[in-house]
């Protein structure tokens, strides 16, 4: 497929509408604003010759894991993988897993792309979608032995705190997808959005709080620090690690 079809068909699939029996839109809260962005070359490169090769078109129909990777494995799934730099270096360091992420702007898409090409990944796939339509209507229950949620967007104001990902809903979502014994794991450099996981998650059923305190725990060497997270540590930021494992 054309560079630009590809990256035209991205862009008009990320949120697909929502209708009521009258057929009129509905409108869903999100957790994203849609932001473009300009591709650079390197971006534009990685999706005109990876897209093929690692990149999951939108459909509202359950996938089949083992025929998206080619071979049985254990899946772990990123939500808003941003430029991508974590996902790729988690997928080069554990090729026994297979690793799937879910990035709504197309730059962060292409620059993870770009990064895969380097490290000649074959374990990864993405795709450019909002992560809870493809959550409910692609991802099959109890398929997924890992969901990660890292440095998803705070929304500081209160009034928009409704449009945090993480609520009630969405935590038994992910627990539905997880298998018995999988893992959510959530890292947040906002302290409020942390205590708000943190009260979320305890409150939700068939959770275990991998914590021994009951609320965070130390950064897992499974998570790779992002030059992100190093400045903000160098500013005196804090990082908030949370894991929730699937109980029954």
């Amino acid at each position: 497929m054309p560079l630009k079809l590809i990256e035209s068909t991205m862009i008009n699939n990320v949120i697909s509408p929502e209708y009521d029996e009258d057929g009129r839109v509905l409108r869903r809260v999100r957790s994203f604003v849609r932001r473009q962005g300009r591709l650079t070359s390197r971006q534009q490169q990685a999706l005109d010759n990876m897209w093929p090769k690692m990149g999951l078109d939108y459909q509202p129909e359950l996938s089949d894991m083992e025929a998206i990777f080619g071979r049985e494995a254990p899946v772990v799934l990123e939500i808003g993988f941003g430029m991508g730099a974590s996902l790729v270096t988690m997928a080069s360091q554990n090729p026994e897993k297979n690793f799937f992420g879910i990035e709504v702007h197309v730059p962060g898409v292409g620059a993870c792309l770009a990064s895969a090409e380097e490290e000649n990944l074959s374990n990864l796939r993405v795709m450019c979608h909002d992560a809870i339509e493809v959550l409910n209507n692609m991802i099959p229950n109890q398929s997924l032995d890992m969901v990660q949620l890292f440095f998803p967007d705070p929304w500081h104001k209160v009034r928009h705190n409704k449009r945090r990902i993480v609520q009630p809903e969405f935590a038994q979502l992910i627990r539905n997808k997880l298998k018995t014994g999988g893992a959510f794991h959530m890292a947040t450099d906002w302290q409020p959005y942390a205590e708000h996981m943190l009260e979320v998650m305890s409150e939700a059923k068939g959770y275990s709080n991998l914590s021994e305190n009951d609320d965070y725990v130390p950064r897992p060497d499974s998570r790779p620090v992002t030059k992100f997270e190093m400045r903000g540590q160098r500013l005196g930021h804090g990082v908030w690690d949370l894991i929730f494992e699937r109980v029954e």
